[in-house]
C-alpha cells in the first residue's frame, strides 16, 4: 500500500476539472504561433481588462510587498454600496469557484447531500465529493434545470442545491418568477445556491432582482464573479453575497489572504466601469447573433444561450475539436458534462468569430 493510499476514498475518485486548453499549451503542442491561435474555450471577455480596473492596479503595484486586506474592505463596500446588501453579507472569493467550495466546506460532511443538476457546472460535484458528502444528480430537462424534479429529490440530509442560472455549458434561463417559487418551497434547512455568473449577459427583459429576495429567504446564497463580463479571469475573483450568518460561517473556514491585492482593486474599480460593462455587453449581443447565424447556416443545431457562449451539436465532435485545435481555434468539448456529441464556443472579438466559423466550416468538409 502506498502513502496516497491511505487517502479517502472520495477523494482518491475525484476526477480533476479540466480547463479550457490554454495557447501557449497548444502552440507548444503543435507548433503554431501563439498570437495566431483563437482561444474561444472558457467564456472569458473578448475585449480585456476593464480600463478603470487596469488603472487601479498600478496605483497598488508598488504596495505588493505587503499582505491584501484580509477583510477586503474597500470591496465589500463597493458592493455594499452597488447592490444594497450589509457588508456582514458578502464573502469574498478567489473567483466564484473558492465561494462554492467555501459553502461546502460550511455546510456539508459525509452523511450529507446536495442536490444539483445534469449538465450543470463541474465545480458542483467536486467540491460536493471533496467534502466526502454525496451528490444528487437531477436529470435535465431540455439541457436546463427541472426545479420540480431538483425540489422534489431534496432529501432531510440536504444541505445545499445548488442552480446556476444562467447555466454553463448550456446557456439555459430559468425564468424570475419561476426560479423564486421553486426557492420559496424549500426547506429552511437547505442553502439555495443561486451561482449568477452570467448574470450581466441578460438582456433586460430577462433580468430579476434576484439580490432582493435575500431579505426574504434566509437560506438563500447568491454568487457571482469578475471573471466574466468585468474582464478579471486572470485575477480570480468572486464574491457570495447571503445572510450575515451564512457569511459568517463561510468566512470562518476562508483562508484569510485569499483574494490578492491586486484582485481586491481592481474588482473595485470594474464594479464601477459602467461603459466597459455597457461595451462587454453589446459586444456579446453582436457576437452572440454572429456565432448563431453561423451555426445556423452550416445546418447545427445549438442550444439557446443567455450568457457568453454557445453549445452546440455537431457530429463526431471529438474530431472536430482536434480539427479545429490544428486550425488554431481553440473551443471547449464537453464530454465530461455528459454531452459529448457538443462542443461549447465562447463569443469572441467579430474577427474571431469569423475564424472559428471559418475553420469550423472546413473541418465539416
Amino acid at each position: 500500500m502506498s502513502f496516497c493510499d491511505l487517502a479517502p476514498d472520495y477523494v482518491r475518485a475525484i476526477a480533476p476539472y479540466q480547463p479550457g486548453k490554454p495557447t501557449s499549451e497548444l502552440a507548444r503542442e503543435l507548433g503554431l504561433e501563439e498570437s495566431g491561435i483563437v482561444k474561444l474555450a472558457s467564456n472569458e471577455n473578448p475585449l480585456g481588462v476593464s480600463p478603470k480596473a487596469a488603472q487601479a492596479m498600478r496605483a497598488v503595484f508598488d504596495g505588493l510587498a505587503r499582505y491584501p486586506d484580509g477583510n477586503g474592505f474597500e470591496l465589500k463596500r463597493a458592493l455594499s454600496r452597488r447592490f444594497g446588501v450589509p457588508m456582514d453579507g458578502i464573502v469574498l472569493g478567489n473567483g466564484s469557484n473558492d465561494v462554492l467550495e467555501l459553502a461546502a466546506r460550511s455546510f456539508l460532511a459525509p452523511g450529507l447531500s446536495a442536490v444539483y443538476s445534469r449538465h450543470a457546472f463541474a465545480v458542483y460535484p467536486l467540491v460536493v465529493q471533496a467534502i466526502g458528502a454525496q451528490g444528487i444528480v437531477v436529470p435535465a430537462r431540455e439541457f436546463g434545470h427541472d426545479l420540480g424534479a431538483m425540489a422534489r429529490a431534496v432529501r432531510p440530509d440536504t444541505r445545499i442545491v445548488f442552480v446556476a442560472n444562467p447555466n454553463n455549458p448550456t446557456g439555459t434561463f430559468i425564468a424570475g418568477p419561476e426560479l423564486e417559487t421553486f426557492i420559496a418551497g424549500i426547506p429552511q434547512h437547505v442553502l439555495v445556491v443561486l451561482d449568477e455568473a452570467y448574470n450581466e449577459y441578460l438582456e433586460p427583459q430577462y433580468r430579476y432582482d434576484g439580490i432582493g429576495w435575500l431579505k426574504k429567504y434566509p437560506n438563500l446564497m447568491i454568487t457571482r464573479t469578475f471573471s466574466k463580463v468585468y474582464g478579471l479571469a486572470g485575477l480570480r475573483v468572486g464574491y457570495a453575497l447571503a445572510a450575515p450568518g451564512v457569511a459568517d460561517l463561510m468566512n470562518r473556514v476562508r483562508q484569510p489572504f485569499n483574494v490578492n491585492s491586486l484582485s481586491l482593486a481592481a474588482a473595485a474599480a470594474a464594479l464601477d466601469d459602467d461603459a466597459f460593462m455597457r461595451e462587454s455587453y453589446q459586444l456579446n449581443r453582436r457576437g452572440m447573433a454572429q456565432l448563431v447565424a453561423g451555426l445556423d447556416q452550416q445546418g447545427l443545431e445549438h442550444i439557446p444561450s443567455y450568457g457568453n457562449f454557445v453549445t452546440f451539436k455537431v457530429p463526431g465532435a471529438a474530431e472536430i475539436f482536434r480539427k479545429l485545435l490544428h486550425a488554431g481555434v481553440i473551443v471547449r468539448p464537453i464530454a465530461s458534462y455528459d454531452m459529448p456529441d457538443h462542443l461549447r464556443v465562447s463569443v469572441g472579438l467579430e474577427s474571431e468569430n469569423a475564424r472559428f466559423l471559418g475553420a469550423l466550416r472546413q473541418a465539416l468538409a
